[in-house]
């Protein structure tokens, strides 16, 4: 069975949670080696922390008996000391899928490490995950309501047994209590009446206050604001808008040999697109001499990791005039597509500068659903091309872009995580990306990905042939 066949029976049940934009990414898909095996691996992190992350894992070799899942810090001394892995769920319907769930304590950046063991040995890998609370869970009415009720029973049967034992806990048998004694039974009945309700009210305090004290630590991405200097020199200041204290915008390090990975795309139409990687001068800014480009209202997506593995994916819309600026040069690159508001989601194939041709080999797409999504060059008589090379250390690279923008990812053919935090996890995949750098790469390259929402998507796919950055752009529409 091929990769692209188990990748498409890989199934993510939906979670419903409040819409919201997936600026990156919001599930992690991986595809790797553990020793002999070939393992799929897909990851909901939890939407609240401490939370639960669901996680589920297919195998693409037979042969493996068992596989365990164990959650660790993507970095510091606690990466090195693994707590005792959870033996992930074998399927009863398909012996090659396993499924397990695992909880995530702390707000940052942890991996989940993967060992599967079987007839032809044991190998292993991690999986970055950034834990980072995405919302607040709020009580559903109808428990609000049974639990106001029960508070009220519990507190009027508090008032009532102190009533009766001040009333009638010292009376005599057969002895009516006096006006006296009724009356100290009220008092206290009172009394303890309005400690219950103080009571209630100090807990509706505190619970308020929690609530309060944890709605400031979800996730607020870092923003990011553009202009333009010296009429083609785009400059960017990253801030912060005061979520935890130990985020920085000076810790950034280098994915795929860049701080940064700039996705520029003219609005409302999607028709042009640049990949671009400005460099730092300071502390939260970083600047880019832009290309000749034509003027209109622009969405930037810029990419960062940060020194603990933690990925961010800022955004904002800003204008330009005319830019009369420099040639593209090293990795950066640009692309021409028909505007998204004349979508062809019947298209496979788009026509490359030299006249090949990148092909879609489509699948039906489903929100949730992990979907591979490979693409084909192929020369003009219809022959797979030889000239393929890596593109910064990646057979590919592929953005998904709703066309509303509320969804962007940026997806690699090993997965959604960057390759700086993966290096994090494993450091061997350094040098694995550094001798792969001379191998012969297929025409064929694919990328993991699922929509997190139906709708309109534009997926843009980058290959590097022969020293060139060539682009392809394909509309599908997602139920």
């Amino acid at each position: 069975m091929t990769t692209a066949r188990l990748l498409s029976l890989l199934v993510f049940a939906a979670v419903h949670a409040p819409l919201q934009a997936h600026i990156g990414s919001p599930d992690i898909f991986h595809e790797a080696m553990a020793g002999p095996y070939r393992l799929l691996v897909a990851i909901r992190p939890p939407p609240v922390i401490p939370g639960v992350a669901e996680i589920q894992i297919r195998s693409a070799t037979p042969g493996i008996d068992r596989i365990r899942i164990v959650p660790l810090p993507l970095t510091g001394a606690g990466a090195s000391f693994a707590p005792t892995p959870d033996v992930a769920d074998r399927s009863k319907y398909d012996p090659d899928s396993f499924s397990g769930s695992l909880w995530m304590m702390s707000t940052g950046t942890w991996q989940v490490r993967v060992e599967a063991e079987g007839k032809d040995g044991k190998g292993h890998f991690s999986i970055p995950v950034p834990t980072l609370p995405a919302r607040t869970l709020t009580m559903q009415p109808g428990l609000g309501a049974v639990l106001f009720s029960l508070m009220l029973v519990l507190a009027a049967g508090l008032v009532s047994i102190v009533g009766a034992g001040a009333l009638e806990g010292q009376l005599e048998p057969g002895r009516r209590p006096s006006k006296t004694e009724a009356k100290r039974s009220r008092k206290l009945m009172g009394a303890t009446a309005a400690l219950a309700a103080g009571i209630a009210v100090l807990g509706n305090w505190w619970w308020n206050s929690e609530a309060s004290v944890y709605s400031r630590n979800v996730y607020k991405p870092l923003q990011v604001t553009a202009s333009l200097e010296s009429n083609s020199r785009l400059k960017l200041r990253i801030s912060d808008p005061g979520w935890l204290k130990f985020r920085k915008t000076d810790d950034f390090i280098p994915d795929h040999s860049h701080l940064m990975h700039l996705i520029l795309i003219r609005i409302p139409r999607m028709e042009r697109i640049w990949h671009l990687h400005p460099e730092q001068t300071e502390s939260g800014v970083f600047v880019h001499d832009l290309p000749d480009m034509p003027a209109g209202r622009y969405q930037l997506f810029a990419d960062v990791v940060h020194a603990n593995g933690l990925p961010e994916t800022m955004t904002t819309e800003f204008d330009l005039p005319v830019v009369t600026g420099k040639p593209l040069s090293g990795d950066d690159s640009t692309a021409t597509a028909h505007p998204i508001d004349m979508p062809d989601h019947r298209r496979t194939g788009m026509g490359l500068p030299d006249g090949a041709l990148m092909v879609w080999e489509r699948d039906d797409v489903i929100s949730n659903v992990l979907t591979p999504f490979r693409f084909r060059v192929q020369d003009k008589a219809g022959a797979p091309v030889r000239d393929m090379e890596l593109y910064m250390g990646m057979p590919g690279h592929a953005f998904f872009i709703k066309k509303d923008r509320k969804v962007f990812a940026h997806v690699h053919p090993s997965g959604s995580s960057p390759m700086a935090s993966l290096t994090l996890a494993d450091p061997s995949l350094a040098h694995a990306a550094h001798a792969a750098q001379s191998s012969e790469f297929p025409s064929t390259v694919s990328f993991p990905f699922a929509f997190p929402e139906t709708g309109d998507y534009r997926v843009f796919v980058q290959v590097k042939r022969a020293g060139q950055i060539q682009t392809g752009a394909f509309d599908v529409e997602v139920w």
